[in-house]
């Protein structure tokens, strides 16, 4: 009798168990970039950040259970311009001092093909919160150097930066405007399964 009942709870909590379990990810910075580039007059000027974290959770078997969240230092801008990215730093653009963070963070995920992802959730930049859907590709695993395995996870999203509060421009002679209002945002993620 006790060999049945225990056999009988083996099965339950097999039953419960998931299939697969979900794969925690860290961040590995030192093969991370976040990057953007914004019109200024006829170019564009391209910059990065520098101080970032994300935690990514994976779970094939059930993607709505997987997420993501990911948050920049919005100080650590750099446009190769010391002066430039201390305007980007004022009251006029991040307004750093008081929204310190530009985060992310996942509302659901879902599976639209082997490696890509619909990720939509929150953004917020400047104190302003934002739902986007970012198109977002996996690259797959594999072992690293010195152990461990190591994964690959990239997004392209072009952003409005009026929609977060970020309008500070200047009309030029001829009509046009010094700074565009697009910003296209790349994100290339190198991260350890922990």
């Amino acid at each position: 009798m006790k060999r049945r009942v225990a056999l009988a709870a083996l099965v339950a909590l097999a039953a419960l168990a998931p299939a697969q379990a979900a794969t925690t990810y860290s961040l590995d910075k030192n093969h991370s970039e976040v990057s953007f580039q914004i019109r200024h007059l006829v170019s564009k000027v391209r910059g990065v950040f520098h101080d970032f974290d994300a935690e990514v959770v994976q779970d094939d078997a059930n993607p709505t259970a997987s997420s993501v969240e990911f948050r920049i230092q919005a100080a650590s801008i750099d446009t190769g311009l010391e002066k430039r990215d201390d305007e980007l730093r004022s009251a006029s653009f991040f307004d750093v001092a008081n929204h310190p963070e530009i985060v992310f963070e996942s509302k659901a995920v879902e599976k639209i093909a082997d490696s890509q992802y619909r990720v939509t959730g929150d953004l917020t930049i400047h104190g302003v919160t934002r739902a986007i859907t970012l198109p977002v590709t996996f690259g797959g695993e594999m072992s690293a150097p010195g152990g461990g395995t190591a994964a690959g996870f990239s997004t392209e999203v072009t952003l409005d930066r009026r929609d977060f509060g970020i309008v500070w421009n200047r009309e030029l002679d001829n009509g046009g405007m010094l700074l565009g209002d697009e910003v296209a945002v790349t994100i290339n993620l190198s991260v350890r399964k922990q």
